[in-house]
């Protein structure tokens, strides 16, 4: 297979990114991610705005953030084991094509908020199958070291889409209008069909049988091996570090700043996740990196916890780019996670945990969006900082004395 690198070849662990992106296959999905994922960002910044700007209702504007992860609820996992399938390269472009018919109509001008909820869930949905494929084929191309590698370079280009997209994104919407950053959106997804229809195949071993078959038995198998039990529960974690996303806006305005400013906020966690994810994959050895998941799932809440305080702009900045610093460790679990399933169930294994942890996410931005209504947003952050604390020293409690868990 072209661009592959089989499992006996390079597994140094001095590899570096370099050695990752000598992979065309690589750098022909890493790009197609990037670019899509980008006019993602600027489009749900657009939505953001859009919503809040039409109602004030904090609640309002964070269920417009958080409806685009409710549809893992719905059967995202269902569509995740088309990945199992299907060849993984068809699943991919499929849904950029569809994505791309989606948010065009988005761009409709004065499109009712009901409307706009619905197309956003069906976009969302589409992103299941494709974020499975995308991640069952990764150690497909890479093997060893150079994979956990490649995945820290997807998770630090991703969170930098992030970034830019937030940061750009805030004040193309303001300038422009969101209908424009919708059509850019679609474009992406179009540019992103056309790379991702140059690679390989990738097709699956995988024998024709149902797919409610096929997801009970990836389910089974996260759930019959501890340690992938405990890393997918650790992966859910990130529900309650990201509603400050969904209340960005809200909280802006609390302090005083204008919607474009308040992009800022939105750009903090992903930043602060680049730095830590580079620290801890090319700072840290990999034989310690496992040993860090648990203490650095516990200290990403602590800086949320100081948003009770309300404090101006540049201590809250700083405040959640630490929040995203410790975040980072879900690099390291989601490696190993992906690594522990076989291949043939790779793609429906990690679509269920995706999918699981996008509802949580959904649903803990909505939840977050009522609280906000009677605590603020900055009480509504600083509590589920101290939820998402206490969830994971129960985690840590619950399992640290299991050796099976531990040692993996």
């Amino acid at each position: 297979m072209a661009g592959t690198v089989k499992p006996s070849e390079s597994t140094d662990q001095s590899v570096g990114f370099r050695d990752v992106f000598a992979v065309a296959e690589y750098r022909r999905l890493w790009s197609a991610t990037v670019i899509s994922e980008l006019g993602d960002q600027l489009a749900r910044v657009a939505v953001v705005i859009l919503v809040y700007q039409r109602t004030s209702s904090a609640w309002l504007t964070a269920l417009s953030y958080a409806i685009s992860y409710l549809p893992a609820i719905m059967g995202g996992s269902l569509l995740a084991v088309l990945a199992d399938r299907y060849p993984r390269r068809n699943v991919m472009v499929s849904a950029d094509l569809l994505r791309a018919i989606l948010v065009l109509l988005l761009a409709i001008p004065a499109m009712p908020l009901v409307v706009l909820y619905l197309l956003l869930f069906a976009v969302q949905a589409l992103e299941s199958p494709a974020r499975a494929a995308r991640a069952a084929i990764l150690p497909q191309m890479l093997a060893g070291e150079r994979y956990t590698v490649g995945v820290a370079a997807y998770h630090v280009t991703n969170q930098f889409t992030y970034v830019a997209g937030f940061l750009v994104g805030g004040l193309v919407v303001v300038a422009t209008g969101p209908r424009l950053a919708f059509v850019i959106d679609a474009a992406t997804f179009l540019v992103s069909a056309l790379i991702v229809a140059r690679l390989a195949a990738y097709a699956p071993a995988e024998p024709e049988r149902a797919a409610k078959a096929r997801l009970r038995d990836r389910v089974r198998t996260i759930t019959a091996r501890p340690r992938l039990r405990w890393l997918a529960m650790l992966a859910m974690l990130a529900a309650f570090s990201m509603t400050p996303l969904a209340l960005a806006v809200p909280y802006g305005r609390q302090i005083g700043l204008d919607e474009d400013l308040s992009s800022l906020l939105m750009a903090a966690i992903p930043a602060g996740y680049v730095a830590g994810t580079f620290v801890l994959t090319r700072r840290v050895r990999p034989q310690a990196r496992p040993r860090l998941l648990g203490p650095m799932a516990l200290a990403s809440f602590l800086p949320l916890m100081g948003a009770a305080l309300v404090p101006p702009l540049p201590v809250m900045l700083a405040l959640l780019v630490a929040c995203g610093a410790l975040t980072a460790y879900q690099v390291v679990a989601n490696a190993e996670f992906v690594a522990l399933v076989p291949d043939e169930q790779r793609g429906g294994a990690i679509g269920v945990v995706a999918a699981t942890l996008t509802a949580v996410q959904g649903l803990a931005m909505v939840v977050a969006g009522v609280v906000a209504e009677f605590a603020g947003a900055g009480g509504a952050i600083a509590i589920f900082g101290a939820s998402g604390a206490l969830a994971a020293l129960l985690l840590l409690r619950a399992t640290g004395s299991r050796a099976e868990v531990v040692a993996g």
